[in-house]
């Protein structure tokens, strides 16, 4: 799994992936919120009827048949959404062999195309799910609306439907307090900072999601533009914000840095929340070279890695929380440990 941060991003130092997701839905057929389960199953044989042909190897999976680790697990990968896993009622999805495209069904609209990349590349996100967009549109009827765009079971989606989000790592902005003047900035200019799982998910690892609030009124184009020249001023802020405390306050930052790998490599019990605030320090520390023999990319796959649905499945057991916590620490100094720094 995390297939989808095996290859190299741009400004990785920064920005963990991107993700760009549509919102679609069929005519003929109420809202996945209001159809029987008849109606249902027609979504999702209409959906894998379209998807038969694709030269793009995909997996079906059907919500029903996951267990809730196996559900949790693919929430804390990034592969689908909270949402589809709280919806069982025929939700399913497409993954395609690479995890970098989800076609999530019967979520909160009929189809949610999902194409997740590492680091920054909002342009070939929007192009890969635009390609796989228009495939399924040759083949099935969308529900469109000519002064509405495309219509969506939220109002906040109607329009393009399209919401493109960056996920980015800004310990040092959040470290020197400039994090609420900047997402205050945001939402003027119509963007939104969300947590680690998205909508109404906290904020672990100083990770944040940066996306488009709105979808109406704006063209596709203009909304990735957009977002990208903001994201382009983050990360230099974040990156000119290292080096002014590596230049000023280089003994807290190195003592900071230093402590979580010592917490990490010694630890005997510890939580998810406590482990991804020291992995965001070690992080930190390997993207400014002062923590060597390990790359930062293996710091975020461990992110995933302790996360409690993936410990259990691992571990090919159930876990209490106690136990859990024991087996993440051992995983996490199975990695960390003799680092060269």
């Amino acid at each position: 799994m995390t297939k989808w941060l095996n290859s190299s991003g741009n400004d990785e130092d920064v920005v963990v992936s991107t993700r760009i997701r549509v919102a679609r839905n069929m005519v003929n057929y109420r809202f996945p919120g209001f159809m029987s389960m008849g109606e249902s199953e027609s979504v999702v044989e209409e959906v894998l009827n379209a998807m038969k042909n694709s030269s793009d190897l995909y997996k079906f999976y059907r919500i029903n048949d996951l267990n809730e680790l196996e559900r949790t697990l693919f929430v804390e990968e990034h592969l689908i959404s909270p949402g589809l896993t709280q919806l069982t009622k025929n939700s399913s999805f497409l993954l395609r062999e690479d995890e970098k495209a989800t076609i999530m069904i019967n979520e909160e609209d009929h189809i949610r195309i999902q194409v997740l990349l590492s680091g920054l590349d909002i342009e070939e996100g929007w192009k890969t799910c635009s390609e796989i967009d228009d495939y399924l549109e040759a083949k099935i009827d969308y529900a469109f609306h000519e002064r509405f765009g495309y219509l969506t079971s939220c109002p906040t989606n109607v329009g393009t439907g399209l919401r493109a989000s960056v996920m980015v790592h800004l310990p040092c902005v959040a470290m020197t307090g400039h994090l609420n003047s900047i997402i205050e900035a945001l939402r003027k200019i119509g963007l939104t900072v969300r947590g680690l799982y998205g909508e109404g998910s906290k904020v672990l690892g100083n990770l944040f999601q940066i996306s488009n609030q709105t979808t109406l009124g704006e063209k596709e184009e203009d909304i990735i533009k957009k977002l990208n020249k903001v994201i382009f001023q983050i990360v230099s802020r974040e990156r000119s914000t290292r080096k002014y405390m590596m230049d000023k306050k280089s003994i807290e930052l190195e003592d900071k840095i230093f402590r979580s790998l010592g917490i990490l490599n010694y630890s005997r019990i510890i939580s998810s929340e406590e482990s991804m605030t020291h992995l965001s320090n070690v992080k930190l520390g390997c993207d400014m070279g002062l923590i060597k023999n390990i790359n930062s990319k293996d710091i975020v796959k461990l992110m995933v890695e302790i996360q409690p649905a993936s410990i259990q499945i691992s571990s090919h057991k159930d876990m209490i929380k106690e136990e859990r916590d024991m087996y993440r620490a051992q995983i996490l100094r199975n990695n960390l440990i003799g680092l060269e720094v």
